[in-house]
C-alpha cells in the first residue's frame, strides 16, 4: 500500500505531500489544476522515464519521494540488489535535476532506476494515459488469468528449474575441447593442491592458533605459572598457610559455639579450592616447554592453510567443500561420455516431466481465460461501453517458450465498437477506455477472489487510474464508482475523477487547487474533511457557484454511497 507521496519542485508544484489510506483514494479538482501531475510523479518513483522538463522554473532540481510497505518479494528484490531493508516500509526518493542529470535512492541508499522498474510490479500498478499500456505487459496480463482461475506455476516451475539446471551441466560438458582441456588442469591443479595440505578437520587452524599462543609465551607463561602456583602453596607465608591456620582457630571456636561451624566450612572449602588451584598451576607449569622447533612447524601449517583459505574460501570448513566440488567437476569431465549419456538420459525426463505439466498448465489457463473473458466483457460493457472481448491463450511448446511459468502467452483483445475486430489492448486509442477496461479487468478478478477465498498469485497492492471516466456520466458513472469500491476492498485504489457520483464512494478524498503565491502558481493537495467533501462535490455538481440545490443533492449522493447494499459489489 502506498502511504505517502512527496513532490518538491516539480513541475507547478513547489511543496505538496499526499498521505494515502486504505481502500478508495479519489483526488479531485478544477481541471488545469494539475490532478495529473501527482500520478505522473508516482510514475516516475515506478521507474518512469525522467526529463528536465519536470524541475520548476527556477529550481535546481526536483525531489520526488514515496513510502510503500513492504511486501516479501521487495524484500527479496532489494536482498538481491545490496540494499538493506527499512522495517515494514520501503522508502523510494528520486531527484531529477535541471541539468537532466538524476540520482536514486531506495532506504535512503543509492540504487538505480533499473532497481525502481524491478520494484514496481511489487508495489504498484498505474493505469495513466500515458503508463497504461508499458505497466500491463504480457507478464502482468498472465498473472490476473492466473489469480482469477487459482493457478499456480510452482510445479511448472519446479519441473523448469530442474531441466535447465541438467541442460546446464550438459552445456558444460559439451564445451569446447580446448576449453575442457584448460578447466580439467585448472580443477586438477586446485585439487592437488587442496589434497597435498591434508586438512584434517575444520577445527584445524583453531586448535593450532591455540597452541601457538603458548609456544610463542612459554616462558611468561612458566613464569606466571610457578609464581602463582608458589604464592598460593609452596611459600613460606602462602595462601594455603594462611587458610589453615585460620581454619584450626575456627574449627576452636566451633567447638564452643555452633555459630562458627559454617564458617568452618566455607574456610575448608577455600583452602580446598586453592590445593586444587595450586595443583593445576603446577601441572600447567610441568607441560609448559619452550620448543622453538615446534612453533616453527606451527607457523609453517598455519601459513599452508592460510593460503588455502584465501583462494578457496574463508574457513577450512569452506576449503573443503569446495575441493570436493573440483572433484566432483573432474569425475564428471573425466568420465565424459558416460556422464554425458548419463545426463541426456535425465534431461529426456526433466523435459517430459516438464511438458505434461506446462500442458496442464495451458489447459487450466484455457479454460479459465473463457471464463474472465465472459464476466469481463460483462463488467466493460456496464461501464458506457459497447465492447466484445476474449482472452487469448497461445502456446508455444517449442523450447525457446519454455519458460519457469510455462509456455503460455496471455494477450486479453477488444473490439469497442461494433463491426471491428478484436485486437490487442495496446491498440486501445483512448487512455480512457483503457482505463475502464482494465477497472473491469481487476474487479471481475477481485469477486472471483471474495467469493472463492482461495489462494492467489501476486499483484500489485496498489492500483491508480486515471482519466477513467472520460466520455461517461449518470448511470455509467455510478457503475464505475461502484466498481471502484468493489476492487478497493481487496486493494489500495487511487484515482482521479471529474464525476461527482464517483467522489462520492471515496474512503478518503483529495483536492488538488492551483493558487497563485508571490506571482507564482503553485499547485497543491490536501485530505478534505465531511463538510469540505460536500462542498466539493456540490461543486462538481453545479460548477463555481454552490447553491442549496446542489449541497443537498452532495449530501444525499454522500449518504447513498456508505449504504452497503449499494456498496456491496456489482452484481453480475
Amino acid at each position: 500500500m502506498l502511504l505517502e507521496l512527496r513532490a518538491e519542485n516539480y513541475a507547478v508544484i513547489d511543496h505538496a505531500v499526499a498521505v494515502f489510506g486504505p481502500g478508495l483514494n479519489l483526488l479531485t479538482g478544477e481541471t488545469g489544476a494539475g490532478k495529473s501531475i501527482l500520478i505522473d510523479a508516482l510514475a516516475l518513483m515506478l521507474g518512469g522515464k525522467a526529463s528536465s522538463d519536470v524541475v520548476r522554473f527556477g529550481a535546481e532540481k526536483a525531489v520526488l519521494g514515496c513510502v510503500f510497505e513492504s511486501t516479501p518479494g521487495a524484500e527479496e528484490i532489494l536482498e538481491a540488489n545490496g540494499i538493506d531493508p527499512e522495517g515494514d516500509e520501503i522508502l523510494l526518493r528520486r531527484e531529477i535535476g535541471s541539468s537532466g542529470k538524476g540520482r536514486v535512492f531506495v532506504n535512503n541508499q543509492p540504487a538505480t532506476v533499473a532497481v525502481l522498474r524491478l520494484l514496481a510490479p511489487e508495489l504498484a500498478l498505474v493505469h495513466a494515459q500515458s503508463e497504461t499500456l508499458v505497466a500491463f505487459d504480457a507478464a502482468q496480463q498472465r498473472m490476473l488469468l492466473d489469480r482469477f482461475g487459482d493457478i499456480g506455476c510452482e510445479e511448472v516451475g519446479a519441473a523448469y528449474a530442474q531441466w535447465r539446471e541438467v541442460e546446464g551441466r550438459i552445456a558444460e560438458l559439451r564445451s569446447a575441447e580446448q576449453d575442457r582441456l584448460r578447466l580439467m588442469d585448472l580443477w586438477s591443479f586446485q585439487a592437488k593442491e587442496i589434497q597435498s595440505v591434508g586438512i584434517v578437520d575444520a577445527e584445524e587452524d583453531v586448535r593450532l592458533e591455540a597452541e601457538k599462543r603458548v609456544l610463542a609465551n612459554s616462558e611468561r607463561l612458566f613464569a606466571g605459572a610457578t609464581a602463582a602456583q608458589e604464592l598460593l602453596y609452596e611459600a613460606e607465608v602462602s595462601a594455603e598457610t594462611l587458610l589453615g591456620g585460620a581454619l584450626r582457630h575456627v574449627e576452636d571456636l566451633a567447638r564452643f559455639d555452633e555459630q562458627f561451624k559454617e564458617t568452618a566450612q566455607q574456610l575448608a572449602a577455600a583452602k580446598a579450592g586453592v590445593e586444587d588451584a595450586a595443583a593445576t598451576l603446577r601441572d600447567f607449569a610441568g607441560k609448559v616447554t619452550a620448543s622453538p622447533e615446534r612453533l616453527g612447524e606451527i607457523e609453517d601449517r598455519l601459513a599452508a592453510l592460510d593460503r588455502l583459505k584465501r583462494k578457496y574460501g574463508s574457513s577450512l570448513a569452506e576449503v573443503v567443500a569446495f575441493g570436493a566440488e573440483v572433484a566432483g567437476k573432474l569425475a564428471d569431465l573425466e568420465n565424459r561420455d558416460a556422464r554425458l549419456a548419463e545426463l541426456e538420459k535425465d534431461l529426456t525426463l526433466a523435459a517430459a516431466k516438464y511438458m505434461v505439466l506446462a500442458r496442464k498448465l495451458s489447459a487450466e489457463r484455457g479454460a479459465a481465460a473463457k471464463k474472465l473473458a465472459k464476466v469481463a466483457e460483462r463488467q466493460i460493457n456496464e461501464l458506457a461501453m459497447q465492447t466484445r472481448f476474449e482472452v487469448v491463450v497461445a502456446s508455444r511448446e517449442e523450447v525457446e517458450a519454455w519458460t519457469a511459468f510455462g509456455w503460455d502467452r496471455v494477450e486479453c483483445r477488444i473490439a469497442t465498437n461494433p463491426g471491428e475486430p478484436l485486437k490487442a489492448l495496446t491498440e486501445i486509442a483512448s487512455g480512457g477506455e483503457m482505463s475502464r477496461v482494465m477497472l473491469a479487468l481487476k474487479v471481475s478478478v477481485e469477486e472471483g477472489v471474495a467469493v472463492s477465498k482461495r489462494r492467489k498469485s501476486a499483484l500489485p497492492r496498489t492500483l491508480v487510474f486515471d482519466e477513467i471516466d472520460i466520455g461517461i456520466g449518470g448511470r455509467a458513472a455510478e457503475a464505475v464508482g461502484q466498481k471502484l469500491k468493489t476492487l478497493s476492498v481487496a486493494q489500495q485504489v487511487i484515482c482521479i475523477t471529474h464525476l461527482p457520483q464517483i467522489a462520492a464512494f471515496a474512503d478518503q478524498h483529495f483536492l488538488i487547487e492551483k493558487a497563485e503565491r508571490g506571482g507564482r502558481t503553485q499547485t497543491g493537495v490536501r485530505r478534505m474533511e465531511q463538510r469540505e467533501r460536500v462542498e466539493e462535490i456540490a461543486r462538481m455538481l453545479s460548477g463555481a457557484s454552490l447553491t442549496e440545490t446542489s449541497l443537498r443533492h452532495a449530501e444525499q449522493m454522500l449518504k447513498s454511497s456508505c449504504d452497503p447494499a449499494r456498496t456491496a459489489g456489482v452484481k453480475g
